[in-house]
């Protein structure tokens, strides 16, 4: 839990550290744009690459070990970012954010793939919205200390050696992680991507439940993203907001998705809730309406990112439960290298969204929040069309409960 909550501080520190000194430049507005959706995709790109090699790593070797060198190799890029920072190129500094990407390529499919051999089914909902949470409290927390180090430290390098330093905390913290076997340890790599791909897919789709919940993890991913890039683009052309104030902004955002995660890991009661996954993607896509709506004052619109992340912490907690619960020991870490590829096909997919919607389509930024819901609603109506009783179920079993209780 620690090792991850600091990987996601420090690439949300770095990447919004890197972002928001361009948004302070002399830039364009067209040209601040294109470059937050270049550093977005750029981040996505290693995922596209590399997902199922991290995939089988976290199958043909100790999922622990996994994590502990890719901890290694973080302090390595934070080194890296510190002379990008020194020497004020932007392109140094976009390569650091793709480092840093490939970093996460390769612990995402052991993070999650080692929740369930650590902890018993029973505890598996409620693991996950732990984990949601603190991941989200380290997206927080960096994306605020990005802007503060974008801010407040006059040489860029300082910020770079702070991440370092961070780094081989995360690494110490790493080396208590629960030593747990290889799950296949005589798998063989296989390097042609997209065969791999599609051979995990073919896994995926034997199981019906998994097969829907790779797509609602995509879509999650796909919603997150473009409001996350066009959220610091909208708050600074209509708030005029200081990197440290946008900070504060899309912490309402991440603070809702912890919230909503936690509430939807209490509310599993030791089950895969999939009636939870409906209202959150209802109260994504109405959160995502208000965002957009003409003159929104900032406290209605931090408003708005509260409720959409609490629909989105209820949207994905069940989904990546299932993620984690459904295949055999011997493909968990496959499966996750699949969905983290196409979680990071929905991240791309966003990043070039967003340069088209407010260039090519002339769409403000208001509009793009209610392309956000759109999209929402849609999961919301597959979802709902796929498993129609899975909301009635669940009220019912609340009610059992409540009766129980009195």
């Amino acid at each position: 839990m620690f090792t991850q909550f600091q990987g996601a501080f420090s690439d949300n520190a770095l990447r919004w550290l890197v972002i928001y000194l361009v948004l302070g430049s002399a830039l364009s507005e067209a040209g601040k744009n294109s470059f937050a959706s270049h550093a977005s995709l750029l981040f996505a790109v290693p995922f596209l690459l590399f997902s199922t090699f991290g995939g089988w790593m976290a199958d043909r070797f100790s999922k622990r070990t996994v994590m502990v060198g890719v901890k290694v190799g973080e302090i390595a890029i934070m080194g890296f970012a510190t002379l990008a920072l020194w020497h004020g190129a932007q392109a140094l500094q976009l390569a650091a954010i793709c480092l840093m990407g490939i970093h996460s390529t390769f612990f995402a499919p052991a993070k999650y793939g080692i929740m369930p051999e650590v902890l018993p089914a029973a505890k598996l909902s409620e693991g996950n919205g732990i984990l949601e949470l603190l991941t989200f409290i380290g997206i927080v927390l960096g994306t605020f200390a990005g802007g503060w180090m974008a801010e407040k430290l006059p040489h860029r390098e300082l910020s770079g050696l702070l991440l370092a330093a961070l780094a081989a905390v995360g690494l110490m913290a790493s080396l208590g992680i629960a030593r747990v076997p290889a799950g296949d340890p005589g798998k063989k790599a296989n390097f042609n991507i997209l065969g791999e791909i599609w051979s995990s897919l073919g896994v995926m789709k034997q199981d019906r439940d998994l097969w829907r919940a790779n797509w609602g993890n995509t879509a999650f991913f796909f919603v997150a993203t473009l409001v996350q890039i066009n959220l610091a683009l909208f708050a600074q052309a209509t708030y005029h907001l200081e990197p440290t104030q946008q900070a504060g902004i899309q912490a309402a955002l991440s603070l809702g998705i912890g919230a909503g995660s936690m509430l939807a890991g209490r509310l599993s009661r030791g089950r895969i809730e999939y009636g939870l996954v409906a209202p959150g993607a209802v109260l994504m896509a109405l959160a995502g309406g208000l965002l957009g709506f003409p003159g929104v004052t900032k406290s209605v619109f931090t408003t708005g990112l509260v409720l959409l992340g609490l629909g989105g912490g209820c949207f994905i907690v069940p989904i990546s439960t299932v993620l984690q619960h459904r295949p055999s020991p011997q493909t968990k870490g496959a499966v996750q290298g699949a969905a983290s590829w196409l979680s990071w096909v929905g991240i791309a997919a966003a990043a070039i969204t967003q340069e088209f919607l407010s260039g090519t389509a002339h769409l403000g930024y208001g509009q793009i929040f209610w392309v956000c819901g759109a999209v929402a609603a849609l999961a919301g109506v597959f979802v709902t069309w796929s498993r129609p009783r899975a909301v009635p179920e669940m009220l019912a079993r609340w009610r059992r409960a409540a009766k129980a209780a009195a």
